[in-house]
Parts: C-alpha cells; structure tokens; sequence
C-alpha cells in the first residue's frame, strides 16, 4: 500500500489546511521575491506541513525545486555543491515561441536549525553566505527557529507554521477515506484527529494504521493510546501562562525536550509579556521556588528533585493566573542565556560523538550531569578532566561550569587540560617515542631540538589521525574516565 502521506500531499497551496495566514504570507513572499530578494525560513512543530507548502508553493508558481535535507552530513563543501550552484544561477528554458524565458529554481533546504558541531563543519556559515547572495529564491524548513543561528536569522524572513488543529484535521481525514473507498464512523476520525492533535502528518498516517485491511473504519479500530511525541517550547509557553491549569500545564511540561534549568529561564524571560500586577508577583514567586530546588539539584546531584522544580515552573505559574490569555505572543530567547547557540551545539555534539550516544540524549541527560558534577569548576581536578575528555577550549568550561569565560581560574583549567591529553597522547603513542627516548646525560649532551621535532611530529600525526572519519583511536578518553 502506497504512503498516504504522499499520496495527498498538497500539490497546490490552496491544499494546505490549518494555516492559512502562514500559507499566504508564504505566497505573497515569493510573488514579491524580485523585490526583496531574501531567504525565508518557515518554522513550526513537526508534521504541520511546512515541506509540503514549499513544493505546493514552487508547483503554484511554475518553478523547479532543489532540495537538500540536513539528514545528511552538511559540510560547506556539500552545501555550496548540491545548493549554491542552484541559488547562484538563472537557468533559461526554450518557449513554444521559440524564445528563452527565465525560470525560477526554488532552494529547499530541510531541517536547516539542525546543524551541529564538527559533522557539519562550516555548515552554518555556508548557509549564511548562500542565503545573502542567492540569486534564485531559498525556504529554510526548521522546527525550532531559536535552534538557528542569529546571524542566519537576521538574514532571512521568517513564517511561523502552527500546530493543525484537530477541527482542520477531520476534513483531511474524510477526503481521504472518500479518495479510498473507506467507509468512516465520525467519532473514529475524530478520534484519530485529537490523538494527534497539532501533527497532520501523524494523523493520516494513524488512519492509514486503522485502515488496513478493513473497508471501514470505526472507532473501536483506533489506538486509544497518544503517541508519544514531544512537545514544541512554544507551544508549551502558551500552554502554562495562557491556556490550561496547573495539572495540565505540569504533564506538557515532562513532554518537553528541554530541562527544567532552561524551561524556568524561558518562562522568567517571557512572563512579564502574558502577566503584570499580582498575577505577575505570584509567578514570581513559584520560579523563585523552582530557582532553590534547582539549587538543591545541583548541590546534592539529586535529579529527583527536578520534579519539585517542575511543579513550580509549570504549575505554579499556570496556577498564578486569574483566567485564559487569548491573541498571540512573540516569545524571545531568555536575554542571559549561559552562552551561545554554538557554544552549545558544538558541546552536544562532542559529547555525543565521543560517547556514542544520540544528540538528544546528550543534551538531556549527559551535559546537565556534567555541568552538576562541575558546578564552578569544583572539584578542578574533575573539571580538567571533563575539559581534556572533550577538548574544551574556555568558552566550552564557562558554559558547563558557569564560571565566567574570562577568569583565571576557567583558563589555567585549559591549560592544564591541554597538559593532560598532551601526556596522554604521549603514553599511547608506543614506538613513535622509541627515537627520543634518552638517558639524562643524552638529554643534557644532544641536541633538544631533534626531540621537540619528534614530539611535534607525534603530535602532527594524532591530530590527523584524529580529524579522520575512519581512525579507530583507542587511546581516545571517553565518559567512563569520570567513573
């Protein structure tokens, strides 16, 4: 059976449900893009159709596509091959008429807030330079618009796609049935569509689960289990200080792919847009408490205290308010993040490479552990040795300790660090050092020049065996050095 997801996917923009605003703006960008001449990024939670409304889009106005998905590795080098030759040039098409006429090839770049560290070397800054000198039009597809680079946000337009609500669902649903000859019990659409509520694409792929094999759907054919999905920041923003209660507010809260730290950061940055006067004293108050039980964690490595923080954060503030908050908010960065997103991101993806474990499970569990374990750089003897492990430079300490970047203390660590894998490439480094090894009196007697090359060249040959894809170091240190 053939995937219902492309089967009706939206061939044309007028196909595209639950957003309509996001989907003309959409359009009136790229019918105005001779004008202003600059990339759009098109944002918003998995599954609401931002990659069908591109090639919708491109199919509406008689332009090719080039598409290239951040699940691959994107390198500078890939980028400006399979992207930036599309975007630097006009292709010319033969008309009936015998003529030339110009055509337009819309740039389609996936994932574009999912570019980490060292796998996609240079990536980032590729992007920014091809958007900036695009001579054809670019859609960036991103589900969290934050996770980009400022730089890359400052030189694009952006369009925020929001969740499908299950109202715009059921009609998808029922077309889709009358297309395959499917017979249908309204509570079983509906069903379908509230499990899924926000992600369009998880519900016709839930009702294509139900269908198969039967000529009719009824709701006891459907799984009465939610998916478990995580839930967009944003969206839980609106959650606990404009729509639901305390209860409800909490259980979103365990759904987000961020930790409690950063959740109460997002929150304390954003209130005072949704809240004032006792409503906003109130909130204040339950961050405040988050705030110690935080302290706790990190003063004890307790985790099971984040769900006192939790209840705090979410519950707390939600309880704070007198009622719902209708309209819509611009919700911003906390103002005094730890550090930037690169900072970050190049962490993440160290940890993750070095431990072998996923991106997510690095950020979620791995990095705040670490950043618990060396809370201002104590114990330091931990700390240089978390900063060798992952070859830490000053900025990458002061975000996981919270020192300040620029303090003694942050850089003797660095330096110590690089002392340490320095003796540690050393002792691993077998007969390359058989050369310069010397008695005391050799050492004063010869010359110290030819052992500081020969070390040097040691050096030179690890750093290239470590820049390899397919070096296989065993020497390399790794998270099990901290056991």
């Amino acid at each position: 059976m053939a995937d219902w997801t492309e089967t009706y996917r939206p061939t044309t923009l007028s196909e595209v449900r639950g957003n309509d605003k996001a989907r003309d703006k959409l359009k009136q960008w790229a019918e105005t893009w001779d004008d202003h001449r600059e990339a759009v990024v098109v944002h918003g939670s998995p599954g609401v159709g931002k990659t069908s409304a591109a090639h919708a889009l491109a199919n509406d106005m008689g332009w090719e596509t080039v598409e290239l998905n951040a699940s691959d590795q994107r390198t500078a080098d890939v980028i400006e091959k399979a992207a930036g030759r599309a975007a630097m040039n006009t292709t010319l098409d033969g008309s009936a008429s015998g003529g030339t006429r110009s055509t337009r090839q819309l740039v389609v770049m996936d994932e574009a807030d999912n570019i980490h560290g060292n796998y996609d070397r240079g990536g980032a800054g590729a992007i920014t330079s091809l958007v900036k000198e695009s001579e054809q039009p670019i859609v960036l597809i991103a589900n969290d618009y934050y996770d980009m680079s400022r730089g890359l946000r400052n030189a694009t337009q952006e369009i925020e796609f929001r969740d499908v609500s299950a109202r715009s669902i059921v009609p998808v649903l029922r077309n889709v049935c009358r297309s395959e000859g499917i017979e249908f019990e309204s509570d079983a659409l509906q069903r379908i569509a509230e499990m899924n509520s926000g992600d369009l694409r998880s519900a016709v792929k839930d009702l294509q689960a139900a269908a198969e094999g039967r000529d009719a759907i009824r709701l006891e054919h459907v799984v009465t289990s939610d998916r478990d999905r995580s839930t967009d920041l944003f969206s839980f923003l609106d959650v606990v200080m404009k729509e639901e209660g305390a209860e409800e507010s909490i259980t979103t809260a365990y759904s987000v792919d961020e930790t409690p730290d950063d959740l109460t950061k997002w929150i304390a940055e954003n209130v005072p847009k949704v809240y004032d006067g006792h409503e906003l004293a109130r909130a204040y108050d339950h961050l405040a408490n988050a705030d110690r039980w935080l302290g706790r964690v990190m003063a004890t490595q307790n985790y099971s205290y984040w769900r006192y923080a939790t209840d705090n954060l979410a519950g707390g503030v939600a309880a704070a308010r007198d009622g719902t908050k209708g309209g819509w908010t611009r919700f911003n960065r906390p103002q005094f993040w730890p550090s930037k997103n690169e900072t970050r991101d190049e962490l993440v993806q160290r940890i993750a490479e070095r431990e072998g474990v996923s991106m997510g499970t690095a950020r979620r569990e791995m990095l705040p552990f670490l950043q618990t374990m060396t809370h201002h750089c104590k114990p330091r003897e931990l700390t240089v040795l978390m900063a060798a492990v992952y070859e830490l430079d000053e900025a990458g300490v002061s975000y996981v300790t919270g020192s300040g970047e620029t303090t003694n203390k942050v850089q003797s660590i660095v330096a110590d660090a690089e002392e340490l894998r320095e003796a540690e490439m050393q002792s691993h480094a077998g007969s390359a050092f058989e050369g310069a090894r010397r008695t005391p009196d050799e050492e004063v007697e010869g010359d110290d020049g030819a052992s500081s090359d020969l070390l040097d060249d040691a050096d030179d040959a690890d750093d290239a065996d470590s820049g390899s894809e397919d070096s296989d170091d065993d020497s390399q240190m790794s998270f099990s050095d901290f056991g």
